[in-house]
């Protein structure tokens, strides 16, 4: 199944570091601004344990929209908003939830 990429701190970085890393590890995006989003803390928001995820969104020129799969990532595809496939976890809420907001702001 689909899933925002991401992963684990490590406990030398800061939030951005860890989502600058983790999105290169995983789709091979390079020299994305990053903004910070929202962090998500529901306690069953993921199965295998308990998990906080700060979420972060960056606007890809199309010069750097190459992406490919890495890590722990089999694969990585971009997907047109209105129609997206089943994602895992609570991703399909936080997209949702980032697309109302940058509606709001434009």
């Amino acid at each position: 199944m689909w899933a925002l990429p991401g992963g684990f701190m490590e406990i030398d970085e800061t939030l951005e570091e860890t989502a600058t890393r983790e999105l290169e590890e995983e789709t091979g995006l390079k020299n994305v601004e990053l903004k910070q989003f929202k962090t998500f803390s529901q306690v069953d928001r993921d199965p295998r344990t308990r998990i906080v995820t700060t979420v972060f969104f960056g606007i890809v020129p199309p010069e750097n929209s190459v992406a490919t799969g890495g890590d722990d990532a089999e694969s990585a595809e971009w997907f047109n908003v209105d129609d997206l496939p089943p994602v895992g976890f609570d991703h399909a809420r936080i997209i949702g939830l980032l697309l109302e907001q940058i509606k709001k702001e434009h």
